[in-house]
């Protein structure tokens, strides 16, 4: 990229491209957004390019993101097959069994994410899959307490090395192509509660007590045999990084794939520059981001555990019809992952669509607290979602629009989900009291509006500091930094304009 100094062999591979990319973030994120939407229609090579990709890249990863929800989730419909009532677990422990997920989870997101280039995607991916769908098989002879926190915790740790998806997905596309194809990706995990109602429904039918196993028994097995024999197939298939291309793509195609990672500021370089993970911690717009994501994760990583429950339990449904009831509550949180994401990219917005979200779900939790119609709490449940799950993967691709170079990239996408899967713990404890969960929700409300005040300030925060760059383009302050490279300052750099 023309902007980082020390990359010549970047400027040799697409001259003109990349002085189109120094004037358009020279000219501030307004040009930028327009420059950057006639690029991404450009000829019609560009577009076939961008099909192939979407083609290669989206079915894959989609179907990995699929197949971990469903591992983190059928936690919650194993509880309504009687997991609980077989292992004498009483709420508590069965929130400690849904919050040590996150301990391995997040104990292993920095190393999983700073490691993706290093492994490559397709071995850690595919090793990932395997290992938690040996685990989850292995759920099957749990007969204790301490065997569930065991294999939980386990579970998490291995699903912490597919949590780079959005970072991956940076590496091919542009700016305001990101939060759609992160939303195809995320959206995958409404699917996968829905998938689960489904099989959970039908195993708990026709499966319990065949064998000798009881029907949450069937259910873990079952799902974990099948991310073990998909991981083959990602292992075989899915494209590494843009520079290592192997099969697919013509030589054109793939400089142009290139030239695309390069105009967002990705390189081919993996190498991690730990005083740049010391800058990030330092840098107050990365904590904010951080707070959106960790108000949002309280609640959400709370409800894939305790959505069947809350059916169940406080809204009058049997074990089966809650499981299928579920399916209804996902599929809607699916079209609004959908639907809020390319808004988000359509109108180039992240900070004000994660606000309209934000009071969305606050909606929602607000009419579960107060109503008491069964039906109401239905259609509440499925409003808090809707609003809920969307902001995951807005706040993540904004996380990496606006943390250019892969040190600063990569640790920001790990460390915003660590310390968001810390607080995801505490999500998970506050719903404690059934059947109502009056306690988990009432705290959900409460980090779910943080979301949306942080988001707001952000959004402003961001806007002035790319007026006070705007100002400052020919100071002898910015004609210095620019003698370095993305890679070397990161969002520092006079030429780069924040996403908001």
């Amino acid at each position: 990229m023309a902007i980082e100094k020390a990359s010549s062999t970047e400027k040799q591979d697409s001259p003109s491209a990349s002085k189109d990319v120094v004037h358009l973030e020279a000219a501030g994120q307004e040009d930028e957004a327009a420059r950057a939407d006639e690029l991404s229609r450009g000829g019609k090579s560009e577009r076939k390019v961008k099909l192939k990709i979407d083609l290669f890249i989206l079915p894959l990863l989609a179907s990995i993101y699929f197949l971990a929800q469903m591992g983190r989730s059928d936690l919650g419909n194993a509880k309504v097959a009687g997991l609980d009532e077989d292992l004498n677990l009483t709420p508590d422990m069965y929130s400690n069994v849904a919050a040590i997920f996150y301990v391995g989870y997040l104990l292993f997101q920095l190393p999983g994410t700073l490691l993706l280039r290093k492994i490559g995607p397709a071995n850690q991916f595919s090793a990932a899959m395997i290992g938690w769908g040996v685990v989850t098989v292995c759920t099957v002879k749990a007969s204790t307490y301490g065997h569930m926190m065991a294999v939980r915790f386990l579970v998490g740790v291995t699903e912490a090395f597919i949590q780079g998806s959005i970072l991956y997905l940076s590496f091919w596309y542009r700016y305001n192509e990101l939060a759609t194809r992160g939303a195809i990706v995320y959206s995958t995990s409404a699917l996968a509660g829905s998938f689960n109602g489904i099989l959970s429904y039908g195993v708990q039918r026709d499966l319990g007590g065949k064998n000798g196993w009881t029907a949450w028994q069937w259910i873990f097995f079952v799902e974990g045999l099948i991310p073990i024999i998909w991981a083959f197939a990602v292992l075989a298939l899915l494209p590494p990084t843009p520079e290592r291309v192997r099969f697919g793509f013509s030589e054109a195609e793939k400089k142009q794939i290139v030239t695309r990672s390069r105009a967002s500021h990705n390189t081919g370089d993996g190498t991690i520059r730990p005083k740049l993970i010391i800058k990030l911690l330092l840098d107050p717009k990365f904590w904010m981001t951080t707070a959106i994501n960790c108000g949002n994760h309280f609640c959400s990583n709370a409800l894939q555990n305790f959505i069947p429950a809350l059916l169940h339990e406080s809204m009058g449904y049997t074990a089966l019809q809650a499981q299928l009831m579920s399916v209804i509550v996902y599929a809607v949180t699916f079209v609004g992952i959908l639907a809020s994401c390319y808004a988000s990219d359509r109108l180039r917005l992240r900070g004000a669509v994660i606000m309209f979200d934000s009071a969305l779900a606050c909606a929602g939790l607000i009419l579960l607290l107060t109503i008491t119609n069964n039906a109401g709490r239905f259609v509440a449940a499925c409003i808090t979602t809707a609003g809920v799950y969307p902001i995951v993967v807005i706040c993540l691709t904004w996380t990496a629009t606006n943390h250019p170079g892969y040190t600063y990239r990569a640790s920001a996408a790990a460390l915003i989900n660590v310390f968001s899967q810390a607080v995801a713990i505490a999500g998970n404890k506050s719903y404690n009291d059934p059947p109502y969960y009056r306690t988990g929700l009432g705290a959900s409300l409460g980090m779910v509006a943080m979301c949306g005040v942080v988001a707001g300030f952000l959004d402003w925060h961001l806007k002035r500091l790319n007026a006070k760059k705007r100002r400052d383009q020919h100071t002898p302050e910015a004609e210095a930094l620019r003698q370095m490279s993305i890679d070397e300052i990161g969002n520092k750099h006079p030429d780069f304009f924040f996403r908001y």
